[in-house]
């Protein structure tokens, strides 16, 4: 969400500095620089990709590596990730899709009020109802068009990475268990105390 903001207001800043160093752009005399609005939204979507990335791939590596924990934990987070994800990104999907509609609702003129006379009215666009309506589709139009299908993305990529490296998680794990309940085997002492490299040679 942050990321779509942060984004969002580059694309703001580029818009405006093409209005204010250009005035034949609102005449229609000139036209806009698409593609520094495209680049901005181009590289606002790979650099703001690369802390969520490296999470996504590491959590998956690290609890199942980690001492202690394992591939059993490995199931346990996957599983917590893939119930917590589908309904977040149920939540997210039908609230910023409800925020988009009410929006719609009010631009097509059906939501009526009445005034202190008890007259009929519109609340269409500039009503305070049509402004709280736009305030709420910032935060819907990310909800539903990024938040809510990264959800989906991040859980296919913590199941591929699990998937690939579980074998050696496994194996891992079988090893150091083998190597801890392995008994011990010590060398037999000599009988005589002597070591059994290089005996004494004992006279007639």
């Amino acid at each position: 969400m942050k990321a779509v903001g942060r984004a969002a207001y580059k694309m703001i800043e580029e818009v405006r500095r093409q209005f204010r160093e250009d005035k034949g752009i609102l005449k229609g005399t000139s036209k806009p620089d698409y593609k520094s609005c495209v680049a901005i939204s181009t590289q606002a979507a790979l650099a703001e990709m690369i802390i969520p990335g490296i999470i996504a791939v590491s959590a998956p590596l690290v609890v199942g590596f980690m001492p202690g924990l394992g591939p059993a934990a490995l199931g346990g987070l996957l599983t917590g990730a893939l119930v917590t994800g589908i309904l977040m990104a149920i939540f997210m999907s039908n609230a910023g899709g409800a925020w988009d509609n009410a929006k719609k609702y009010i631009e097509a003129g059906n939501l009526k009020s009445t005034d202190e006379k008890g007259n009929e009215i519109t609340l269409g666009k500039g009503s305070e109802a049509h402004k709280a309506c736009v305030v709420g589709d910032t935060v819907g139009d990310p909800f539903k068009d990024t938040s809510g299908p990264a959800i989906n993305i991040l859980i296919k990529l913590m199941c591929v990475v699990s998937l690939i490296f579980v074998p050696m998680m496994i194996t891992k794990k079988e090893t150091g268990d083998l190597k801890k309940n392995s008994p011990v085997i010590k060398k037999p002492a000599d009988k005589k105390g002597g070591s059994s490299k290089n005996p004494k040679k004992q006279g007639k």
